[in-house]
């Protein structure tokens, strides 16, 4: 039973007592989640989850949802409307860092809080892998309307042309130079944009959160005019037939772009460096939903109206989409905001991933490094710096239709066991304080769970084998070092002074 003891959440860190220095309101929240939804998930993978997408040997591997994917927007925004409640309530709580983790640790005990901060781990670096390679894309594209063409090897990692079902990206297998017997396959702007994330995060959260609302106002202004533009050139018949595959194309299309709403989990992460966050995490959750789900709904809906959504399946399809139509000018306004976008989108995802590594280490479960906080800058340095490199080398090579699955999955299992947190406290603990409460709880918690389940159904078997791999090596770490080593359970807490940098 000592594997599922819980953190008592009066032991939980009180507001004030932390490294970490609150200096976001509920405004700087909304823009983060601004900031981490708005991204790939409209910018990239919007035209995937609209074709769908087909094997190399011509096999389909998931179904599109064609017009309809303002349906599978609008099915997001449901469970992660419910899966946002449960956030609010149990951040309001628990207001510490460490998100999904954190509130698994007090509701539901150490091994399965373990299990999904590994699964967190995976969330976040491997989406931050997917978002660079989109980014790179984008910016690519970018340069290209200036006449700057940038060589294919130095745009393309190996494992993305190595399962591309295009004839000619896949051929750069045998074009691209060679470096002992290996062809040269790197995507050389998608590691420097992860390298230049990874020095403004290192600067602190107040000054990472300004940059970030700066490319929120850009991103804004740059959906407005897709919208306003798109919008005058219409045809009702790319609507015709609205779902070609049904309930299955809305479901997989949905599961397809869900890893774009991670970006709640990210401001969950924010907690200790929030002002009143009983009042501002809630309200920054739910602001942020609500935005974002009505944003991708308009733009879904203008971008399978401008062309026929099979023509949408690209890395940039918004801007393959006015480029189509003639409209190059707004196309390339569209690739330079969708730069800045999904830079945000980095932004956000990598100042969530060191605080989770921080709140783990602070309770012993990973080594004290991680735990380590910069006497300048207030902020988790070490953690920011690997989950960097990492990061960027993964960005170099990897494959993003693989990522987006990876994250989708990690991503589903803590919003799973944030709503089943919920109702484990009411029964545990009914008496304790709530500052924000869940409408309907015994409904909104248990179907917050039933619906992220049925999401993950629509994710590819490939996803679900990787995932339990992943799981498998993480319970060989916690065996291995968390177990033994837990503040919890050996009850000798972890320093986490800021070490002496020479500043």
């Amino acid at each position: 039973m000592q594997l599922f003891a819980r953190k008592p959440i009066s032991e939980m860190l009180p507001e004030g007592e932390g490294e970490l220095k609150r200096s976001l309101g509920a405004g700087d929240l909304v823009m983060l989640s601004i900031g981490a939804v708005i991204g790939a998930g409209i910018f990239a993978s919007l035209g995937t989850a609209a074709a769908g997408e087909v094997a190399a040997n011509g096999e389909v591997v998931r179904y599109g949802a064609g017009p309809a994917l303002v349906l599978s927007f609008l099915l997001l925004g449901v469970v992660c409307g419910m899966a946002a409640l449960c956030y609010a309530e149990l951040s309001a709580m628990i207001p510490t860092a460490g998100s999904a983790y954190a509130y698994s640790y007090a509701t539901l005990g150490e091994l399965l809080a373990w299990i999904i901060g590994w699964a967190l781990i995976l969330e976040y670096a491997v989406g931050n892998v997917a978002v660079a390679i989109a980014w790179s894309g984008y910016f690519s594209s970018l340069l290209s309307g200036f006449g700057i063409i940038l060589p294919d090897w130095l745009t393309h990692g190996y494992f993305m042309v190595n399962a591309s079902s295009d004839p000619a990206v896949h051929g750069l297998l045998k074009t691209a130079p060679q470096f002992l017997g290996m062809p040269v396959l790197v995507n050389i702007p998608a590691f420097a944009i992860v390298a230049v994330i990874t020095w403004i995060l290192c600067l602190g959260a107040r000054e990472s959160t300004t940059v970030n609302n700066w490319m929120v106002g850009v991103k804004l202004l740059v959906l407005v005019v897709f919208v306003a533009v798109g919008s005058q050139h219409i045809d009702m018949a790319n609507y015709k037939p609205f779902a070609p595959n049904g309930w299955r194309g809305i479901h997989q299309g949905a599961a397809i772009v869900f890893f774009a709403y991670i970006g709640f989990d990210a401001i969950s992460t924010a907690a200790e460096e929030t002002r009143n966050p009983q009042r501002n995490l809630p309200l920054g959750l739910m602001a942020g939903l609500g935005i974002c789900t009505l944003i991708y709904i308009i733009v879904g809906a203008v971008a399978t109206g401008i062309v026929p959504y099979q023509q949408l399946k690209s890395a940039d399809p918004l801007a393959r989409a006015l480029t189509l139509s003639g409209l190059k000018t707004a196309s390339m306004i569209v690739s330079a905001g969708a730069v800045v976008s999904m830079s945000a989108v980095l932004l956000v995802f990598q100042y969530g991933q060191p605080r989770i590594f921080y709140a783990m280490a602070r309770d012993g479960l990973l080594p004290r490094w991680a735990a380590k906080i910069h006497p300048k800058y207030k902020v988790p340095h070490v953690t920011t710096i690997i989950t960097g490199v990492f990061v960027a080398f993964g960005s170099l090579v990897a494959d993003d239709a693989a990522t987006y699955d990876l994250t989708n999955i990690g991503t589903l299992a803590a919003f799973m066991l944030v709503c089943a947190g919920v109702v484990v406290l009411r029964v545990r603990e009914p008496e304790r304080h709530r500052p924000f409460r869940v409408p309907f709880v015994w409904f909104v918690a248990p179907g917050g769970f039933a619906a992220c389940l049925y999401v993950m159904t629509g994710l590819p078997l490939s996803a679900w084998i990787l995932f339990g791999v992943w799981m498998s090596i993480g319970l060989v770490c916690y065996a291995a070092y968390g177990y033994s080593h837990s503040v919890l359970r050996t009850g000798k807490p972890i320093e986490t002074v800021p070490i002496d940098t020479g500043h």
